[in-house]
């Protein structure tokens, strides 16, 4: 990843990118921008009950972020489609976030088991306020959700 400053985020996200359909990032509202070969993109306008004590983006939620950006770049680098868990985070608080955040990742290397990545986060003037570091291990997908919200059996035996 480039030290340039970034592309400045758009003053308004919710309607940008799509929504993850995953519980916790639907509640804190983050959007899906690119996901493309080993890497990810993903972006979050904070709100009030995003922040900490002092008026800016509470660290969890960066971690949060950093940690689904890489995932979605580790995703993109399996040719076998197979999901990811993080095994190891490690993450730098720059300065503090505020506003829309924008969170890009790619894959640095990749074995049979495991993906490497990293990222940056960008304020909406482009300045980089985290940079993060992850390792991912590949798993077969877990089961398809039926239309009534249970799981199914996936037949797909790629991954195994």
């Amino acid at each position: 990843m480039d030290n340039k400053k970034s592309q400045a985020v758009p003053h308004s996200l919710s309607e940008i990118g799509e929504e993850l359909d995953v519980p916790f990032l639907k509640l804190l509202g983050v959007r899906l921008l690119k996901m493309g070969l080993g890497e990810g993109e993903i972006g979050l306008h904070l709100k009030p009950e995003h922040n900490n004590t002092w008026e800016v983006a509470h660290g969890g939620v960066l971690l949060t972020l950093m940690d689904v950006a890489m995932a979605i770049a580790a995703r993109a680098s399996d040719p076998y489609d197979r999901s990811v868990v993080t095994i190891e985070l490690k993450n730098n608080f720059l300065q503090a976030a505020n506003g829309n955040l924008r969170v890009m990742a790619k894959t640095v290397h990749n074995t049979a088991t495991m993906a490497f990545c990293e990222a940056k986060l960008f304020n909406a003037d482009g300045d980089v306020c985290c940079m993060a570091s992850g390792t991912f291990k590949f798993l077969r997908k877990l089961p398809a959700k039926t239309s009534s919200g249970e799981r199914s059996i996936n037949q797909d035996q790629r991954a195994k």
